[in-house]
């Protein structure tokens, strides 16, 4: 029970208008669930973010002489933690990255270098936050029960 009141009163900081529930004396840290911990601020804080690209007409053509250094780029990020999931949509005209990062900047810094950017592949790229709540290691986990 200590643990769904930790929850309950750290979400209620978390978003105000969640404040109706009842307070609780117990908030006993040692059990703990990984939801709790991160709610807690006992692990960092990371948000989601997805970067979108559009790619040209003819990426297919001209992608193959950038793409090694493109997934060099890719898989530094993925060792940083930053990059969790990335590729291209069907039929190849844009694609969708998903980070966990602190900031947006993280993001950006991602984009501005990455040589499909700077190379002409991408036309245009867009990076929206994106508020995650249930799933595995949500930025924004809900509350048990709700």
């Amino acid at each position: 029970m200590a643990t769904l009141c930790v929850e309950r009163e750290v979400w209620k900081t978390m978003s105000p208008s969640r404040s109706d529930s009842a307070p609780c004396a117990a908030n006993d840290i040692t059990t703990a669930t990984p939801t709790t911990a991160i709610l807690m601020g006992r692990y960092d804080r990371a948000m989601h973010f997805l970067l979108f690209y559009t790619f040209v007409p003819d990426v297919l053509e001209k992608r193959p002489k950038f793409r090694g250094t493109h997934l060099q780029h890719a898989r530094a990020a993925v060792e940083r933690g930053e990059l969790r999931l990335a590729g291209a949509f069907d039929p190849v005209d844009g694609a969708a990255l998903l980070f966990s990062a602190a900031s947006k900047a993280v993001v950006e810094e991602f984009a501005r270098a990455d040589p499909y950017v700077t190379n002409g592949l991408v036309t245009k790229w867009e990076i929206r936050q994106w508020t995650t709540v249930v799933g595995e290691n949500p930025a924004h986990p809900l509350p048990p029960g709700l």
